[in-house]
């Protein structure tokens, strides 16, 4: 469909064109010196110690959960509203998820207060979801962590960029794992990254990325060693050259883009405050990365018939997210589970377009379609 305004928008040029075209003359396409030049400088942005790049974050979450050491007979605590990667890939490892409500309609990220309702024995690890790049109650997440011993995971897929008290979303925890997917603020179409100041999780990550080999084939190409051996059992989560160009490309305009986002929400915010629309995180204090730009429409409103609405004049619009718990596989797995903040933000939410080359008559329009709708 041609829309007149999309849900998102990809911000490539002839930057993206020549560093693609640079890696296929190289005749190098496998992970190699692009790969460790993106992940140098991805390292730096956020200030961890380690940037280790991978397929997707879907990889990056397991093997975070992988490296700490989380498998069967522990428990993880995750949000029930967020994309399903992040409790599937606690179930890859044999472990079992506990989810956590979050705070409210104006908050939309997990709650530290039913965390710590949902801390037993087996809980080894929490992952937190920095929900459309808006940063979660870290301090108090991190007293709960340390008070119980357990690991926290930052699933900062919305979030590169985004900080608060000075310090870098995916940095706060002891993982953090990034997402490139093609609708993200840094996008490569499929990639992601984990990272983390641990000596050891880096040496664990590294290792399980590609097959538990002792050496790369580009350290071979490159005549660094000549064999290897297998040492675990690893997995092929590499990414390549072609999408780690992209992503230094990226990085470049990650910081204006963020802020074009920035601006374009509070064009939103000021548009809608006096309609009947909930506009959560409204009064955050941090710096959130402005990954998307969640609605909670008023109680009783038909959402399907305002995006339908919304289609007939060419505004896309999406949902984030259909409660985790509500799927058919996790009901299957876990019977009925009460979480009622999740449960009334997933049925109200509405995402409507964001994305840097957004204009703002862009956004006048999608707001007063909504308004007069609503």
């Amino acid at each position: 469909m041609d829309w007149r305004v999309p849900l998102a928008d990809l911000d490539f040029d002839q930057h993206e064109e020549d560093a693609v075209i640079r890696v296929l003359r190289s005749k190098w396409v496998t992970m190699g010196a692009i790969t460790q030049e993106f992940e140098a400088q991805f390292s730096r942005m956020v200030g961890a110690k380690y940037a280790i790049a991978v397929s997707n974050a879907t990889e990056a979450l397991h093997l975070a959960c992988l490296a700490l050491g989380i498998g069967p007979g522990d428990e993880v605590i995750a949000p029930s509203l967020s994309f399903v990667a992040t409790s599937n890939a606690i179930l890859y490892t044999g472990a079992e998820v506990r989810f956590a409500d979050v705070i409210g309609t104006k908050e939309l990220t997990i709650d530290p207060d039913d965390i710590a309702q949902q801390i037993s024995p087996k809980t080894k690890a929490i992952i937190v979801m920095h929900y459309g790049g808006f940063p979660c109650r870290m301090k108090e997440i991190l007293v709960l962590a340390e008070r119980f011993n357990l690991a926290v995971i930052e699933d900062a897929a919305h979030a590169p960029g985004a900080s608060v008290d000075g310090r870098a979303m995916g940095t706060c925890g002891t993982i953090g794992c990034f997402s490139f997917f093609s609708n993200k603020n840094l996008a490569t179409g499929e990639g992601g990254m984990l990272v983390t100041d641990r000596d050891d999780v880096a040496e664990k990550v590294r290792l399980l990325r590609s097959h538990g080999m002792t050496s790369l084939s580009y350290d071979r190409h490159q005549g660094h060693a000549y064999s290897y051996d297998v040492i675990d059992l690893g997995f092929n989560y590499r990414i390549d050259e072609i999408r780690a160009a992209l992503g230094l490309e990226q990085l470049k305009k990650l910081s204006a883009n963020n802020h074009r986002r920035k601006v374009c929400t509070e064009r939103y915010w000021h548009k809608l405050n006096s309609s009947s629309i909930g506009l959560p995180f409204k009064d955050y204090a941090g710096s959130p990365a402005y990954h998307i730009l969640p609605i909670m429409l008023p109680d009783g409103v038909n959402r399907e018939a305002i995006i339908s609405a919304l289609r007939s004049e060419g505004i896309q619009t999406s949902i984030h997210y259909p409660a985790i718990h509500r799927f058919t596989y996790y009901r299957s797995r876990y019977g009925d589970i009460s979480l009622p903040r999740t449960e009334t933000v997933s049925d109200r939410e509405l995402t409507l377009p964001l994305y840097p080359s957004m204009s703002l008559e862009q956004v006048d329009l999608v707001a007063e379609s909504l308004i007069r709708l609503v």
